[in-house]
């Protein structure tokens, strides 16, 4: 009976001790599901995406378990910091400011900056034409930080959401005249559907560094080089097996991993 007693002991010392090894083997990643195509809620519940397919495909790389905590954009290096999350991955923008923050893994794409308005709407080099227009932007993006410093002072005046899709509400409501923000998830997210008929680009792409830095990158706890390291190596495994180029392929019709 005592060595039941003990073998049963131990089979449960050995469950916890994997139990353990295997909680201390999931990447804790922050998403925010609210910004398609790169990462957005199925009618289920699912989290799909750009993002979240890559994020996947690194922790199968590093032979790691992806755990997804889903949170508002914002809130996500905040999260970084109090150590609720071990990293974000939800299209943020490397930039130098972020930079005392966090650390970076390099980027995993980039795309421009654009604005988009009512078709036929005609934007001059100093942005005079935005003098009185109410324009959203996501809070904390790159895109709040570029409106908030060149449009506001051509005149425009700049509003702040939680989400991109608030924003889109917003405009087919006639509340905002328009909206600036990375070009693709305005492209297939808005214009490329039936809500953006009427709408379109307007004006140039921005890519200035001082705002649009160097493309998006994965967000780490400042000092964290081990995982830096290991997330850089996985982002270049799947580019050179393939595995970038596949998920790409489901979501966008050109590169966007950029120069």
């Amino acid at each position: 009976m005592k060595k039941l007693v003990l073998l049963g002991s131990l089979a449960l010392s050995l469950l916890a001790a994997s139990a353990s090894f295997a909680d201390e083997q999931a990447l804790r990643i922050g998403i925010e599901a609210a910004y398609p195509p790169f990462a957005y809620k199925t009618p289920s519940g699912q989290i799909e995406g750009f993002d979240y397919d890559i994020g996947n495909a690194l922790c199968a790389e590093m032979k790691v378990k992806c755990q997804w905590i889903e949170q508002e954009y914002d809130g996500l290096i905040p999260s970084l910091k109090v150590r609720k999350i071990d990293a974000a991955l939800s299209s943020i923008t490397i930039t130098e400011e972020r930079k005392h923050s966090v650390d970076f893994t390099h980027k995993y794409y980039f795309t421009p900056g654009r604005l988009v308005m009512k078709e036929g709407f005609v934007l001059d080099e100093q942005f005079s034409a935005l003098k009185g227009k109410n324009i959203g932007v996501q809070r904390g993006s790159t895109a709040d930080r570029f409106a908030s410093a060149v449009l506001a002072k051509a005149g425009a005046t700049i509003v702040r959401y939680t989400s991109q899709d608030e924003i889109y509400l917003d405009v087919l409501a006639g509340r905002l005249d328009g909206t600036f923000a990375d070009s693709i998830p305005l492209e297939i997210g808005f214009l490329d559907t039936p809500r953006g008929k009427g709408f379109a680009f307007v004006g140039p792409e921005f890519k200035d560094p001082q705002y649009f830095g160097e493309g998006a990158g994965i967000a780490v706890r400042k000092g964290n080089t081990e995982l830096v390291g290991k997330l850089n190596q996985a982002i270049d495994s799947i580019r050179a097996n393939g595995k970038y180029q596949e998920i790409q392929g489901k979501y966008f019709k050109s590169d966007i991993y950029g120069d």
